[in-house]
């Protein structure tokens, strides 16, 4: 018999491994990753039972009426498990969800499904339960994604300035200087958005120390000077993903940041991953599109990918 329950901290250890062995859960979605700001939300993660195996998560939190795929993740509906586990169990999961949230008084559902390119294996059963259900578009933003197994090439401009930088005696390398790395995105975001980055320098270096192997930072010097850099984050062997993105002045009249992304496309593709993401291109939920930057990074092969959000009313 399935039932679905709110997650507690008992479950911890068994929503990991889920989470792991899972189709389509990433590190993101581990305890030690989505608790860490916990102070933030209200979580009210379900998880579903089947007697007593733990066979589906969704992570998420709570805001008054309104159910919301976790507020601290980028995307976050069910994660389901590989074996014994199919649509039909996925119906029944989102029936028995949608039982169990109007009884505790929620109204709305607002819902962020895991982007294709993230799944180990087939895994939009819930795309199909959600519609079922009801579920209607809300928001759309759209990403910039190479697919590593037939890359496209830079563009003639991108070639030239990868070799200009190369002559220039920029330098790609992981580092660990954070603090310098953050002083320079924050400076950058104030210039051009007025905002700071989502996470402070004590929450990335945090992160960092918890996952290691999958959070790393790249930049790009000349003479010792940092010109440029990216956080990636790393997916299993699905997805190396462009977290933050910035360059000084100088970077940018040296052309760091192509030379940065040529090394660490090359690299990606050979260690095995099948995409690599630049992330999105928008605000306000997907309406406004940054042209200049989406066209930057399609110059550099990437294509676009949806990130989608929808609404179900209960």
């Amino acid at each position: 018999m399935i039932t679905v329950v709110r997650y507690n901290a008992d479950f911890k250890a068994r929503w990991d491994d889920m989470v792991r062995s899972s189709r389509n859960g990433t590190f993101l979605h581990l305890r030690d990753y989505m608790d860490y700001h916990s102070d933030r939300f209200v979580d009210f993660s379900l998880i579903a039972l089947d007697d007593d195996k733990l066979i589906a998560a969704l992570p998420a939190c709570r805001e008054g009426d309104t159910l919301y795929s976790h507020r601290g993740l980028t995307y976050g509906g069910w994660l389901m498990s590989l074996r014994h586990f199919d649509v039909t169990t996925m119906i029944q999961v989102w029936h028995l969800a949608t039982e169990f949230l109007r009884e505790a008084g929620i109204s709305h559902i607002v819902y962020k499904p895991v982007p294709h390119i993230y799944h180990r294996y087939p895994a939009e059963d819930d795309l199909y339960a959600m519609f079922r259900a009801g579920g209607r578009l809300a928001e759309c933003s759209i990403s910039t994604t190479i697919d590593l197994d037939e890359p496209l090439p830079f563009d003639r401009g991108n070639k030239r300035n990868v070799n200009l930088a190369s002559r220039s005696g920029v330098v790609v390398e992981m580092s660990d200087d954070w603090q310098q790395y953050w002083q320079l995105l924050d400076d950058r975001l104030m210039e051009r958005y007025e905002s700071h980055p989502v996470h402070s320098l004590d929450e990335i270096k945090l992160l960092k120390a918890r996952f290691p192997d999958q959070i790393k930072l790249y930049t790009a010097k000349a003479g010792g000077e940092l010109l440029a850099g990216v956080v990636m984050y790393f997916f299993g062997n699905e997805v190396a993903h462009c977290q933050y993105i910035a360059s000084s002045n100088r970077g940018r009249e040296l052309k760091a940041l192509p030379l940065l992304f040529y090394n660490l496309i090359n690299e990606a593709s050979l260690s095995g991953y099948r995409y690599f993401d630049f992330g999105t291109s928008n605000e306000d939920g997907g309406r406004y599109l940054n042209e200049g930057v989406v066209m930057q990074k399609c110059r550099l092969g990437g294509r676009g990918i949806v990130y989608n959000t929808f609404v179900i009313d209960l």
